[in-house]
């Protein structure tokens, strides 16, 4: 008997490597499937580097419809106010309650909890809207979001 029968590990080793040895014109998929993976890491990009124009301007096309319909949360605050449990359970029906900003103030307009523009409120057709007056920039956005 041959060392290499007698010791099975031997036997696996020797049997690897004449397998590998056959198949060296076919590509591991599993290898493939890690560079193709290295590769889109690689090439990845923030949501702020999306954002900014820099880098708008180095790619010719961007397809912006995957986004558009992607459905967003605009809210308008026309103020806060902090109070106690004890004054927020004693109002009633008829209770005015101060809030922090003055009258005649924008109302802040936001998209899913993020500042992106300062407005004032209309009346179109027995309906309120919002005219925007001061519309944040991108990049103080992005700046937000840091």
């Amino acid at each position: 008997m041959s060392e290499i029968e007698e010791d099975p590990w031997a036997a696996a080793l020797a049997e690897q490597a004449e397998a590998s040895e056959g198949s060296a014109d076919e590509e591991d998929p599993w290898a493939a499937a890690l560079n193709e993976q290295a590769s889109a890491e690689a090439q990845s990009v923030t949501p702020a580097e999306v954002m900014s124009s820099t880098y708008l301007e180095k790619k010719d096309k961007v397809d912006l419809d995957v986004v558009m319909d992607v459905p967003v949360t605009l809210a308008l605050e026309i103020g806060r106010a902090s109070v106690t449990i004890r004054n927020l359970l004693s109002y009633t029906q008829g209770s005015v309650i101060e809030l922090e900003r003055l009258a005649g103030e924008p109302l802040d307009v936001l998209v899913n909890g993020t500042l992106i523009a300062h407005g004032e409120v209309v009346v179109v057709n027995d309906k309120f809207g919002v005219r925007l007056t001061d519309v944040v920039s991108p990049i103080e956005r992005i700046k937000k979001l840091r």
